[in-house]
């Protein structure tokens, strides 16, 4: 049986990647010629907290959830990676076992590097590490705004700037509106912001009064981009 490859769109996503498609050519070649391609269901496993890393992975479609425990014993949601998304690779620089649990969010489709290929790269290439160093750097730096915006914004600007976000990266056009293509509940959405769920949903409920969104189940439709920026501002 031969091995699964990338379709036209799932290529597309990859080669655009803000972080990839700024590597050069030699590079870029290097990873898709030691990346097998990894399809998977709705909900399955990918990595566990606390287990061994051995392997970096790119997002080529669908979306992985990226979640922690809560003291409680909760699973949360803190992260959806994107198509063109690269991850993994910090548990691989450091040693260290994973520090999140990660899952398919949907049917996904990944391009998987394992760990002895994720060495040999590195030796091979020292483009690579100026580049991972760049993305953690980003990493970095949207962990500092997510802090901020925690502890300045109201809930409204925060959702609203986490919609566009959303939009942004898994938006489908419809004539004027525009579509979110992942499946996210308003409990899904209340993780993402550190917030309940009884208080995003009353915020949503605001954004539909002022003609921003339209909520539907498991789904949310922009329809003023622009007011959505006014609550963002805020």
């Amino acid at each position: 049986m031969s091995n699964p490859v990338l379709t036209l769109d799932e290529q597309q996503s990859i080669e655009s990647g803000a972080w990839f498609s700024k590597l050069s050519p030699t590079l870029r070649a290097a990873i898709l010629s030691r990346s097998v391609v990894r399809r998977l269901e709705d909900g399955a496993p990918l990595a566990s907290r606390g287990a061994p890393a051995e392997q970096w992975c790119g997002v080529a479609g669908g979306a992985v959830r990226i979640s922690t425990v809560s003291l409680s014993g909760k699973q949360i949601t803190l992260t959806y990676a994107e198509p063109g998304t690269w991850f993994g690779d910090i548990a691989l620089f450091d040693g260290l076992p994973r520090t999140h649990d990660a899952n398919a969010h949907g049917a996904t489709t990944l391009l998987v590097v394992r760990k002895p290929d994720f060495k040999a790269l590195l030796a091979q290439h020292v483009e690579l590490y100026d580049a991972l160093l760049r993305l953690n750097c980003r990493r970095l730096r949207l962990m500092f705004d997510l802090i901020e915006d925690l502890n300045t914004r109201p809930l409204a600007a925060r959702l609203a700037k986490q919609i566009l976000l959303l939009a942004r990266s898994y938006g489908i056009e419809q004539g004027e509106e525009l579509r979110v293509g992942l499946q996210l509940a308003q409990e899904d959405l209340a993780q993402l912001l550190g917030a309940s769920r009884q208080r995003v949903n009353q915020e949503l409920k605001g954004f539909e009064r002022e003609g921003a969104v339209r909520v539907e189940p498991t789904r949310l439709v922009v329809l003023s981009r622009e007011k959505l920026l006014a609550i963002a501002s805020r």
